[in-house]
């Protein structure tokens, strides 16, 4: 049973910065993609960043130049390094992890962008 363990939210100001990571239990992660989510209050829920397992990135237009996806498979680590935090950044943050054996996904972490 993989377990994905988000840390790194809380209150940022406008302008601001915060490191999401997402540690992974198992055996997996090196093997796997990973992912990003995010989903604000009365939204759905949308994908902001992704990294292969070959270090491949992509992320949405809204976030790109501001937004780091990466990983240390040493560690079963991703992170997510955001820079230039605005209102609109304030959600849920979730990693999801996936590969030929399904996906799995945590339980996420607040962002909140506020002055």
């Amino acid at each position: 049973q993989v377990q994905l363990v988000e840390s790194g939210g809380g209150l940022v100001q406008p302008g601001g910065s915060l490191r999401l990571s997402c540690a992974a239990s198992g055996r997996l992660f090196s093997s796997s993609a990973m992912e990003w989510y995010r989903q604000a209050i009365g939204k759905q829920r949308e994908l902001v960043a992704t990294i292969s397992s070959t270090g491949r990135t992509n992320y949405i237009d809204s976030v790109k130049g501001r937004f780091t996806i990466s990983r240390d498979n040493a560690k079963n680590t991703v992170y997510l390094q955001m820079n230039s935090l605005k209102l609109e950044d304030t959600a849920v943050y979730y990693c999801n992890m996936w590969g030929a054996y399904g996906s799995y996904s945590g339980q996420g972490t607040q962002v909140t962008v506020s002055s």
